[in-house]
């Protein structure tokens, strides 16, 4: 079997150079509520929430330049204008492209459990960065967090409450399966195998 090779252009790396955030709104072209998704894999979530939600903007991180790129070209192939991926690690760049109270969403979906433990300090949501991704959203704004490892979605959780983030079912409470939700490819085939898969819809709070 051949494997698909590299796209050659980069996608989103000139704005990795960038000291401030961004225009968003002339980056691109397009007013709206700034969302962010923070590994976005294949994208399949991202080009499908884009496709639903075209007054939305999303900015989508993936560390994999093959799955990065890929997401970029299906996107200008569907002539979606409201996505921007960029090929980097998120947690070096994001602290840099927006501005604090920006966001009106934050989405990570299936982070790398990181299994062995030297190497859990890699894992995305650590205290640091999650205090940080809550200053990024605007008051009231949502963290859509869901994953199918159930140690790591507690662990997460429990972080994410730490740094105020609020859970409107109670602290440690994992949210239901909503029919009306826009699913990725991973999570649209645990549903249809009825595979759990924890979900956790925070806010920043609006007093914040």
């Amino acid at each position: 079997m051949s494997r698909t090779p590299l796209h050659p252009e980069p996608t989103g790396t000139e704005l990795l150079e960038l000291e401030t955030p961004p225009d968003w709104d002339a980056h691109f072209g397009q007013g709206g509520p700034l969302e962010l998704e923070i590994g976005s894999g294949r994208g399949g979530f991202a080009l499908n929430y884009c496709a639903r939600f075209p007054e939305r903007r999303l900015v989508a991180f993936e560390w994999r330049k093959k799955f990065a790129r890929e997401t970029a070209v299906r996107a200008r192939s569907r002539d979606i204008r409201n996505l921007q991926v960029i090929e980097g690690d998120a947690r070096i760049h994001v602290p840099r492209l927006f501005a604090p109270g920006s966001l009106s969403v934050i989405h990570l979906q299936f982070p790398d459990p990181w299994w062995k433990k030297k190497h859990q300090k890699r894992a995305v949501i650590q205290p640091d960065f999650a205090t940080l991704l809550l200053s990024l959203l605007a008051p009231g704004g949502m963290f859509d967090l869901r994953t199918d490892v159930e140690d790591r979605a507690i662990s997460m959780l429990e972080t994410l409450e730490a740094a105020g983030f609020e859970n409107p079912l109670g602290a440690g409470v994992f949210h239901p399966y909503d029919p009306d939700e826009v699913l990725s490819t991973r999570e649209a085939r645990y549903v249809h195998g009825g595979e759990p898969v924890y979900r956790a819809r925070l806010k920043r709070p609006a007093a914040s």
